[in-house]
């Protein structure tokens, strides 16, 4: 059996665990990273990266076929057609190219890359099962960044036509009809995109509106545009399983129905991966499903430390990567802690949403008095001219000293604004900070002006 010695282990090459490797490199950290995917995870291979390309692909194509039927802006298309195959394997070019990225970042930073399944031992050693045979890794420390997997329920186990988001982001034609299970962003995003495709979608979420984690201010945008594009939302609906003739049966309030789906996309949430690996054996303190971390992500065991989704919400790539970096300097001595205000959300379903801090409910809540704006995209130049005026910005604020608690928003292409929303949060901008920056015009940015303006009583347009 082959042995490697090391400073640093990593279990995971996902978003967290890759960018750790990498930080830790830079930082003169012997380190091993180890995986059975290709480096960047489940993100990178079959979600985030994965996703929004059908998601493109799928808003190029609904264009054209809209463009076809009824002209608009004197432009008038005809014959537009998919092959989803081909749409495939324009998705997997751009994984494979991301791929060989994150591979020469990591051997750039002299990180040793091993494919293969890893079982932790002990705090300080894994047994790795390669192609080429086993290795033993010893490490000083370790990183466990093992993420999260799609929730499997019982009746509709995951196979044949019952789909994870991983199955539905390879299918190599279009299915006539969809069963979405789940009215959460995966869902959403996947069951909108198929839509656009051409397939009839119906979603069936089990809570009383869809996207339950934002308010119904922000998802009422969402919720009205599904309807334009024809997919069918049923709230109060519990799938259950198939029936002899194939069908899927619908619990709706009192009654039961069945609903004929080709495929049936099931997207009710992620789980930890937080047993898998070995991870059990080392009786690590739990925090309900996931491995409880302080703010430094040191697990309850001196030398190991775990980041991103196995470390509970919110599951996000860019909390990963966050993670990992500070893990990389704290290991090779730096001093850091957790430290950031605010996490942006987004969900990129059609038209987007980004959050950032708190809603108007969540600050009033923390015993907040607060003073809000709300700036609709129909009062937006750019947002006429690219003829997408759904959706708005909306900002809270403390009362007493201006202090923005909260950005959301909800409009055509708004996730690329998330990062000046985080910002202003992270450098405790009050209103009058973002009012006295001049927002470029035409922008969808002017309508975040706007909204402080807005806040204070002296909105300009409108």
């Amino acid at each position: 059996m082959r042995e490697i010695s090391c400073r640093l282990l990593v279990i995971g090459a996902g978003p967290g665990g890759y960018v750790c490797a990498i930080r830790a490199g830079q930082l003169g950290v012997d380190t091993v990273v180890v995986d059975p995917l290709p480096p960047g995870g489940t993100c990178l291979n079959m979600g985030c990266i994965p996703s929004k390309a059908l998601i493109h692909a799928a808003d190029e194509f609904h264009r054209i076929a809209s463009l076809s039927k009824a002209p608009e802006m004197g432009i008038s298309a005809s014959g537009a057609q998919v092959d989803l195959g081909a749409t495939v394997a324009w998705k997997d070019g751009i994984v494979e190219r991301l791929n060989n990225g994150v591979s020469t970042l990591l051997r750039k930073a002299n990180v040793r890359l091993i494919a293969g399944e890893a079982t932790l031992r002990d705090g300080k050693t894994a047994l790795v099962e390669t192609p080429e045979g086993p290795v033993l890794i010893r490490a000083e420390a370790v990183v466990i960044a093992t993420g999260s997997a799609p929730v499997e329920l019982p009746a509709l186990p995951f196979g044949g036509r019952v789909m994870s988001s991983t199955e539905a982001l390879a299918l190599r034609e279009v299915p006539k009809t969809l069963a979405v299970v789940g009215g959460g962003y995966i869902g959403l995003e996947l069951g909108t995109a198929f839509a656009k495709l051409g397939s009839e979608v119906t979603v069936l979420e089990a809570g009383p509106r869809i996207l339950p984690q934002y308010d119904a201010e922000l998802t009422r945008p969402v919720s009205q545009r599904l309807l334009a594009l024809g997919v069918k939302v049923m709230t109060g609906a519990r799938a259950g399983g198939l029936s002899d003739q194939g069908a899927l049966r619908v619990a709706v309030t009192d009654a039961a129905i069945e609903i004929a789906a080709e495929k049936i996309l099931v997207t009710v949430g992620r789980r930890p991966r937080s047993r898998e690996a070995g991870i059990e054996g080392l009786r690590l303190a739990m925090s309900g499903p996931y491995l409880a971390v302080d703010g430094q992500c040191r697990t309850s065991m001196r030398g190991v430390f775990a980041i991103g989704d196995v470390t509970g919400e919110p599951m996000l790539a860019h909390r990963a990567m966050a993670q990992g970096e500070m893990v990389a300097e704290i290991v090779a001595g730096h001093r850091r802690d957790w430290d950031h205000r605010a996490i942006p959300a987004v969900c990129f379903t059609d038209p987007e949403i980004v959050s950032v801090g708190l809603s108007p409910d969540e600050a009033q809540a923390a015993g907040h008095e607060v003073v809000t704006g709300l700036f609709p995209f129909a009062a937006n130049g750019r947002a006429m001219t690219a003829g997408r005026e759904d959706g708005f910005i909306r900002v809270t604020a403390r009362k007493d000293s201006e202090e923005i608690l909260g950005i959301q928003a909800v409009g055509a292409g708004i996730s690329e604004l998330a990062a000046g929303f985080a910002l202003a949060l992270e450098m405790g901008a009050r209103l009058g900070d973002l009012i006295g920056t001049i927002h470029a015009h035409p922008t969808r940015g002017e309508a975040l002006h706007e909204a402080c303006l807005k806040a204070l009583g002296r909105a300009l347009h409108i």
